[in-house]
């Protein structure tokens, strides 16, 4: 191969390669374009490294036969050809990459990633260590090639002048080619690298904007690929929990909507009354009924649980409590009926509702009640300055549809008493270090504002609730009614 001339040599491996670049775009089409999206970049690279390698031996044989090459020459050539292929066919897969990466951003398209992924870092150390095993192995022969053809020459001052800058100059310029390879590798995939970074922080700047409108194309099948599809699961559970909320809020506007705005203004009593819920819902209600001959109800029930669960198990018991309420046959029937209906719908549910339904006769100055399950209401009597409970015996509703509910009755208030109904959630309010409100704290503050107003004693209590809570979380829905009988 040292014998023929550069010219001719060049001309003949540019006769190969321009013979299998004729070759190429049908080949690419039938064995890389028509494989899946995934597959294409590894199917370019041994695609062109083996056109190269075929260059390479077409070129080998046209000497042989026409020159007379030796076999030592043929594998140096084919060698030769190699490595160019290496470097030709690794920056043509990243190309095809980047074509697919393009694709993918322009179009919106996302691959479909395979089981076992191919890592960044992987494909990183497999292009080192090849270019590094490539650069050795030219080096090496180049130095060995000189080295024989130094032992040859003329061992005069001039000639061994002139073989050391012969030498020296090969050197250089294979080393400025293969630099301008490995240079060129790195750039090419530092633009992959590029294009896969703004494709995963653009979606994402979008979503930290609240923008949840686009998806990360996943567009590679390493870690980049994982990313995005990690990405997008993110933003569709995002998608999902902001439905979640915009329902919750519904739901939360819908039952606040269930609750009374405005107690009834009745001679002879004031009321007032709140539900604060922990979540958007809860499973606490308060509301009034109005009875014949002006006679007033008001109901206070806690649905086990809370949170939507225990809205939805609360809007049922309301519902029944409301159509009962319109046919009402004794106060006792009316919660035995609720009851039953309760039973049939939620048995296999295990959920129940605690209950308490005080009804009030103004003209007779005497009320009457049913308990089903309930906390007692509170009666305050400031001529003795003592707390009753208005108990009675009576098991949650939805729990046995058999059960008969009671009613108790007790007449003629001492005017100025105050009746404090409530859910558990205001007594077993506990702060941060874990100790309960209790029932004492509530007595206090009933004795202390009993002269004032029934909204004015309710909003005390609140206030004296929340600071003793402090920073804690709220545990549970609170519901208070308090009514003064004037």
């Amino acid at each position: 191969m040292e014998t023929l001339p550069p010219v001719i040599l060049g001309a003949i491996i540019s006769g190969a390669f321009v013979l299998i670049a004729v070759l190429r775009p049908p080949l690419v089409r039938y064995f890389v374009v028509k494989e899946p999206i995934s597959s294409q970049p590894k199917r370019q690279f041994f695609l062109d490294i083996s056109l190269c390698l075929l260059a390479g031996l077409i070129a080998a044989t046209f000497n042989t036969i026409t020159f007379g090459f030796p076999a030592v020459s043929a594998v140096s050539l084919i060698f030769g050809c190699a490595v160019a292929g290496f470097f030709l066919a690794i920056d043509m897969a990243l190309d095809r990459e980047r074509l697919i990466i393009l694709d993918a951003l322009d179009n919106h398209r996302s691959l479909q990633l395979p089981e076992r992924l191919f890592p960044v870092t992987r494909k990183f150390s497999l292009v080192a260590v090849a270019t590094a095993l490539f650069v050795a192995l030219i080096i090496i022969l180049v130095i060995s090639r000189d080295i024989i053809w130094l032992s040859k020459i003329d061992q005069t001052e001039s000639s061994l002048l002139d073989a050391q800058l012969s030498v020296t100059y090969e050197i250089f310029f294979i080393m400025a080619i293969l630099l301008a390879l490995v240079i060129n590798l790195i750039f090419s995939y530092s633009k992959n690298l590029k294009l896969l970074f703004e494709n995963e922080t653009r979606i994402l700047e979008r979503v930290s904007r609240g923008d949840l409108s686009r998806l990360v194309p996943v567009a590679s099948n390493d870690e980049f690929g994982l990313i995005a599809d990690h990405t997008n699961s993110m933003i569709h559970g995002l998608r999902h929990r902001i439905q979640l909320i915009s329902s919750l809020k519904l739901a939360e506007e819908v039952q606040r909507n269930l609750l009374p705005t405005q107690a009834p203004n009745i001679p002879g009593l004031e009321i007032s009354g709140t539900s604060i819920y922990c979540d958007e819902t809860g499973g606490d209600y308060y509301d009034y009924l109005t009875f014949p001959d002006g006679r007033l109800g008001i109901v206070v029930a806690d649905a086990s649980d809370h949170g939507v669960s225990a809205a939805l198990h609360m809007t049922t018991a309301r519902a029944f409590l409301l159509y009962g309420s319109q046919n009402v046959d004794g106060l006792a029937g009316l919660i035995d009926d609720i009851n039953r209906h309760l039973v049939r719908d939620g048995l296999q549910t295990g959920r129940f509702v605690s209950l308490f339904l005080l009804e009030i006769d103004p003209q007779q100055k005497s009320f009457r009640w049913v308990r089903a399950g309930h906390e007692p209401a509170l009666l305050y009597e400031p001529g003795s300055n003592e707390f009753q409970q208005l108990s009675g015996a009576g098991i949650a509703l939805g729990v046995d549809g058999d059960y008969r509910f009671q009613a108790y009755s007790r007449h003629q208030w001492v005017p100025g008493s105050v009746v404090v109904i409530a859910t558990d959630g205001v007594h077993e309010t506990r702060n941060k270090e874990d100790r309960m409100f209790g029932r004492e704290r509530l007595h206090e503050i009933v004795r202390r504002h009993h002269i004032e107003s029934a909204g004015s004693i309710q909003t005390v209590i609140l206030e004296e609730l929340e600071n003793f809570r402090g920073s804690a979380a709220q545990e549970d829905d609170v519901t208070l009614v308090v009514a003064k009988l004037l």
